[in-house]
Parts: structure tokens; sequence; C-alpha cells
């Protein structure tokens, strides 16, 4: 991934992910657990209901240290089971 956020951002920074994926009550669950991994702390993250209630979107604000660090995050993310999007 080579992306432009070191550019943008001055690290470290707390950057909200926005995770859509399949609404399914242990969607929010693995998106905490894969932040657990890669940015261990206290998050709370938001849901959200899609209007038909076939996904959900998860909000969460993670502390990124570098570039490389924001983009582990985004692909460890995208490569969970329910997880449809990651924006």
């Amino acid at each position: 991934m080579d992306t432009k956020f070191d550019q943008l951002l001055d690290f470290p920074c707390f950057q909200t992910f926005k995770v859509m994926g399949i609404a399914d009550e242990r969607l929010p669950d693995h998106v905490i657990g894969c932040l657990q991994d890669h940015a261990p702390g206290d998050y709370s993250p938001t849901v959200k209901p899609s209007t038909k209630g076939n996904y959900h979107s998860v909000s969460v604000s993670v502390k990124v240290t570098s570039k490389e660090h924001m983009e582990t995050i985004y692909t460890e993310l995208a490569k969970l089971e329910l997880v449809r999007v990651v924006l």
C-alpha cells in the first residue's frame, strides 16, 4: 500500500476508522480485536445499521503513530471475514 498519509497528517494522531460489514453482532468485537492486536487501547465503537439493516458501520477513533502503522490497520481490518469496506 503506497499512501500519502505522511504528507497529510502529523503523527502521532487520532484517526477514525469506519468499518462497514455484514450486520452481525460479532462485527464490533472482531474490529476491536483486530485493533487491540495493532494498537492496544480502550475503545468505544459507534455502531450504526444501514437503512435496510443488511450492513452495519463501526466507527472507532485510534491513535496511529506512523504512515506504516495506519496502512497496517487498514490492511488488517479489511482482511476480517465480516468486513466489506474500510474507510
